[in-house]
């Protein structure tokens, strides 16, 4: 029985800051239309950083370029299962270091905007929520659902004490704090929102609260709350977008939470650019209709490891790649593009004090070429590496206890002599099929078939089974991976199945030399490649000849490559590398490469031009 959200139950008080207790004013108010920021007349010049997808050691650096952009605040979500990958063990240190992040946006000179969720979209593996929270049966996210606001509120118990206590009032940058995110694009649940607009407040926050929705009335009927700030977040026609807020919130700042000055990519698509005039004009509207705006994004940074969500049309899976440079002012690895300058020129008049001049570029390695070495074939290294587990069906992802990565599962069918039809249901996302060793097919579609040829025996038949990113946006959000329905021959369902969780993300050094050590078996598996440094620097890594898989540089997973496209080159920042030797480790499944190399610059694909709008 499915348990419903009462809003009129009680939770355990939480305690607020003790500085919370006796609040002063917020910092960011508004009168007659216009914000105003400790009384004096005010413009939110924002861009969106997310400390995420940035190395921490390059922090400050990276503020310090959006502040000589001409902006004067900075807005970061703040991924739930980025920072509680297991339920309970919440962690605020190292790359999750939200505190300090929010030092450094102070030091910096930075207003920040938080935009704490639980959902944030951002292209982000599950829109940031954990995959153990959605893949509980029956979890009904970004509802009322009681289980579900719980969690929530477990959760918040512990995140929004951290954001109050940054908060202007208490001496922090904090000034604004967004009431989930887009909801207007998903649903209508009135209560849910009540209920975390009560949340935020009750565990401290007293700054500016604010909603975000599309410009429609569609959305803006889903995601608003009365007597809380509505923002908009778009692409294009400033015009109509200030009309339609204005319309329904007479005498609230025109505010563009999000303008999309560019884009993110798909596998397999080309590389959305925005051109800089395109931007810079859309930009120069919101300013001359009044308005604040937050630039999405300012910089995107690089969807590290295995943290990049995916997308869905209505067919097929679009999983998103692993750079998230989104045609940003400034570039993935820090440097200052043509578009930096021409919002630049369009942001300093509108400063209310003096911008930064622009910093030079980070220096970046000299090009090379990196000879391999092979190590053991795909399956070996996989077994290597893992303890299997045994059940008569296949488990998914989430009863297996496992985020992301890959799952090898395998069983032993007794395949009658002749042609015969096996067919896979719930397939997600990608499964390469052998049969006693052999590559059968790849399979790629929820319900796919492939034949195999029997003599009577038992047939040793593997399917691993690839995650390539949990959906972020819109109904499908939290579906499970794995094999979900089953795997039969002909009619017959093939039971007695073994599996093999292969986090990837949570490899360790000692994993990868394991993985590595066995003789070379085939054409994919394991390959390592050795990179002298005298002085470490930002570098990009281009894999020529390989088809798709995993790169660590040192013991940190990179992220994915793929010889689809629309990028070529993974993004290494200088922290990752250290003086001396270096070892880099790739993961491949198709096909190897004879060598890799080290460029210096990014290579991201073909161009396509793409303004998103509402219609």
């Amino acid at each position: 029985m499915t348990t419903l959200f009462d809003p009129t139950a009680t939770r355990p008080e939480v305690p607020a800051p003790a500085s919370a207790q006796a609040p002063t004013r917020p910092a960011l108010t508004w009168t007659d239309g216009a914000f105003m920021r400790s009384g004096q007349p005010h413009r939110i010049l924002s861009g969106s950083l997310h400390y995420f997808r940035v190395h921490p050691a390059q922090w400050a650096d990276r503020l310090q370029r959006l502040a000589a952009l001409g902006l004067n605040t900075v807005d970061t979500y703040v991924p739930w299962n980025f920072h509680e990958r297991r339920r309970g063990d919440i962690r605020f240190d190292g790359w999750r270091d939200l505190p300090e992040f929010l030092r450094l946006a102070r030091e910096t000179g930075l207003d920040v905007i938080a935009r704490p969720g639980p959902y944030i979209c951002a292209e982000w593996d599950n829109g940031g929520l954990p995959a153990w929270l959605t893949g509980r049966p029956g979890m009904r996210p970004r509802s009322s659902h009681r289980d579900f606001v719980n969690e929530v509120g477990r959760w918040f118990d512990v995140l929004i004490p951290i954001i109050a206590a940054g908060q202007s009032t208490h001496g922090g940058p904090v000034v604004a704090v967004q009431v989930e995110n887009e909801y207007g694009s998903y649903g209508d649940d009135h209560v849910y929102l009540h209920w975390l607009r009560d949340a935020l407040v009750s565990r401290g926050i007293t700054e500016l609260l604010f909603t975000a929705d599309g410009p429609t009335p569609l959305m803006l009927d889903g995601g608003t709350i009365p007597g809380e700030l509505a923002a908009a977040t778009f692409g294009s026609r400033p015009d109509q977008a200030a009309a339609i807020l204005r319309s329904r919130r007479s005498g609230e700042p025109f505010l563009c939470a999000e303008f999309w000055n560019g884009w993110f990519d798909h596998w397999g698509e080309r590389h959305h650019v925005r051109s800089p005039q395109s931007a810079a004009a859309d930009v120069e509207g919101i300013l001359e209709q009044g308005g604040s705006v937050s630039l999405y994004m300012a910089h995107g940074g690089t969807n590290f490891g295995l943290w990049a969500g995916a997308n869905h049309d209505g067919t097929r899976l679009q999983p998103t790649i692993t750079s998230y440079d989104s045609d940003a002012p400034i570039a993935e690895h820090g440097a200052l593009t043509p578009k930096f300058h021409a919002l630049r020129d369009k942001l300093t008049p509108y400063s209310s004090r003096p911008v930064p001049a622009p910093p030079t570029d980070p220096p970046l390695l000299e090009p090379t070429t990196l000879g391999i070495r092979r190590g053991a074939g795909l399956l070996e290294a996989l077994g290597s590496v893992s303890t299997p587990l045994h059940c008569g069906s296949p488990l998914s992802f989430e009863e297996l206890g496992q985020a992301s990565g890959l799952v090898l599962y395998t069983a032993h069918p007794r395949i009658p002599p002749g042609t015969h039809e096996v067919t896979v249901t719930g397939l997600h996302d990608r499964a390469q099929v052998f049969a006693d060793g052999t590559l059968v097919t790849v399979l790629d579609q929820p319900t796919s078939t492939f034949t195999l040829t029997g003599t009577g025996a038992a047939v040793r038949l593997e399917l691993l089974v690839e995650n390539q990113g949990r959906i972020n946006y819109g109904p499908l959000l939290g579906q499970r991976k794995g094999i979900l329905g089953g795997v039969r021959v002909e009619r017959r369902l093939i039971h007695g199945w073994s599996m093999r969780p292969l986090p990837l993300d949570e490899w360790t050094a000692d994993d990868l030399t394991r993985a590595a050590a066995a003789e070379p078996a085939d054409d994919r598996g394991i390959a390592t490649a050795q990179l002298h440094v005298e002085e470490p620097a930002d570098t990009f890594l281009a894999l020529p000849g390989f088809g798709k898989g995993f790169v660590w540089v040192n013991d940190t997973l990179l992220g994915r490559y793929w010889n689809i496209g629309p990028q070529t080159t993974l993004y290494v920042p200088r922290p990752l590398l250290r003086r001396g030797t270096n070892l880099l480790t790739i993961l491949e499944l198709d096909h190897f490469g004879e060598h890799v190399e080290l460029l210096d610059e990014p290579h991201l694909g073909p161009c396509e031009e793409f303004v998103e709008t509402f219609d």
